[in-house]
């Protein structure tokens, strides 16, 4: 499935939902909110990062919110094995973009980012906090 999106003074483009992007020192993927869904029932369920500024609410079971321009300077709050799962996400996806090509630029090598963001999560059903 492929979602139109934009951020930042970038053309649109189109994400495909469960495919790898490959950036400068790693990959990341794009995941859906019922991949998500599956990461997170799973063993070994991600740690689930909010990256929007300003806040407008977190997917419930959120572990912390960092901002996407901040993520590089708060590294002690993710997992030190950077071969753990973390999930991002913010409103909609470019901010998740953003910082899941930070994270695999540094080594961290299972990044993934939500597709459509809380938008899409909320507009599933699915629990929020603070919305």
């Amino acid at each position: 499935m492929l979602l139109p999106t934009s951020g930042f003074g970038q053309a649109p483009e189109a994400i495909a939902v469960g495919e790898r992007v490959e950036v400068s020192g790693g990959a990341y993927w794009n995941i859906s909110v019922t991949e998500l869904q599956v990461m997170r029932a799973s063993d070994g369920a991600p740690r689930l990062v909010n990256v929007h500024v300003p806040f407008q609410g977190d997917i419930a079971g959120t572990d912390v919110s960092i901002s996407f321009r901040e993520i590089a300077d708060h590294l002690d709050q993710l997992p030190t094995d950077k071969d753990a799962p973390i999930a991002l996400y913010c409103a909609s996806g470019p901010m998740s973009v953003r910082a899941a090509t930070t994270l695999a630029g540094l080594g961290y090598t299972k990044v993934y980012s939500l597709v459509g963001g809380f938008r899409a999560w909320a507009a599933a059903g699915l629990p929020m906090v603070n919305p």
